[in-house]
């Protein structure tokens, strides 16, 4: 799908509220933004999305609110995921909840109602009564039946040195990283690293390379035949049960019940 429908076919209405199902196969979706607040659902693998601060990662059977006007872009891990989107016009006096990002666990009457929109596609006008009211609801039900946003993004780094660090950090994900040895290859103090991480990404050294493993795990989770073990090896843990309880205390779930979030239900 080109720039064409993200600049213009979502907004052409702006009362509309704008469907669009089954995005599978894209690659990458480039920045960019819209006046209506946006509901992204996941299926069958992980996706990310950039913001200007922040890369968030969307798990299979997640949801995530963007705000209107947020600048974003978009990067499926793999062919196979499905993205199931919907766009609401949001008014000045909408709730909290629709002016921010977050990511949320979907429950089963949200996915029921989603899934019975999964033939809509364009825009679902105030004179189409039934369509609207469903979808109208939907969206009140978002607020309604929220749980707490899951902290499943990490921030950019704005320090050439730190952005150096992290990337190496990425590239090397399968090996272990201790901080001495890290400060040391960058030719840095072991205090002057941790404390260009508090300050430049708000979080400790430890707290972001954890959580960069466990995102990176989901990755593999979703889209692969390696097993668990092999997982834990692959994003640098030599030990199963620190990946697994490491994994479970960052994202309430055990490792195998994530991978149980793999099925796709393109005919539900």
């Amino acid at each position: 799908m080109n720039s064409k429908y993200y600049l213009t076919e979502v907004d052409k209405n702006p009362q509309s509220i704008f469907c669009y199902h089954n995005l599978m196969g894209e690659k990458f979706i480039e920045t960019h933004s819209h006046d209506k607040g946006q509901f992204i659902y996941v299926e069958g693998g992980v996706v990310h999305i950039k913001t200007n601060t922040r890369m968030y990662y969307l798990p299979a059977r997640h949801y995530m609110w963007i705000p209107s006007g947020v600048r974003h872009s978009i990067y499926p891990s793999s062919p196979k995921v499905v993205m199931r989107n919907l766009y609401f016009p949001v008014s000045s006096i909408s709730s909290v909840f629709y002016s921010k990002e977050g990511i949320y666990p979907i429950n089963n009457l949200l996915m029921e109602m989603l899934l019975f929109t999964k033939t809509w596609n364009g825009d679902i006008l105030k004179s189409q009564k039934n369509k609207h009211l469903i979808v109208s609801s939907f969206k009140v039900l978002l607020e309604q039946t929220v749980s707490k946003s899951l902290h499943l993004e990490l921030p950019h780094p704005t320090d050439n040195r730190l952005i150096n660090i992290t990337n190496y950090l990425k590239d090397e994900i399968h090996q272990e990283h201790l901080l001495p040895q890290l400060a040391s290859k960058f030719s840095m103090t072991d205090k002057s690293l941790y404390r260009l991480f508090k300050k430049d990404v708000g979080m400790s050294f430890i707290k972001y390379y954890t959580q960069l493993r466990i995102f990176k795990s989901l990755e593999y989770l979703m889209n692969s035949d390696y097993n668990i073990s092999e997982i834990a090896h692959m994003v640098g843990y030599s030990s199963l049960p620190t990946f697994s309880n490491t994994f479970s205390n960052v994202m309430g779930k055990r490792p195998s019940e994530y991978r149980k979030s793999n099925e796709i239900y393109l005919d539900a």
